[in-house]
């Protein structure tokens, strides 16, 4: 199994971010080929006292490949376009393979 997280950095909007991103964002997600699973959460904390991140998603597929493969996708594509509709903190994007 491999792992996408993407990482939001607090926006400028937090209610136009949460709304665009239940509302748009999260059904184009779900098109990904090979997605097998995807988790978000606004409720993000740090360990260390001040919030870095706003928000949190998380996209497993069977392997990389089939990460990249989704990534480079017309819907991937469609995913990567919206990004600047709604996250205008940025973004960072992981991906490691989970044990």
């Amino acid at each position: 199994m491999h792992r996408l997280t993407v990482l939001y950095p607090p926006p400028v909007d937090e209610a136009h971010f949460r709304d665009h991103y239940v509302g748009t964002h999260l059904p184009l997600a779900a098109k990904l080929p090979g997605l097998v699973q995807s988790q978000y959460s606004f409720d993000v904390a740090s360990l260390g006292g001040e919030r870095k991140y706003f928000a949190v998603f998380h996209a497993d597929f069977e392997s990389a490949e089939a990460m990249a493969g989704a990534l480079g996708s017309e819907a991937g594509k469609a995913v990567a376009a919206d990004v600047a509709n709604y996250a205008t903190g940025g973004v960072e994007m992981i991906h490691y393979p989970l044990s």
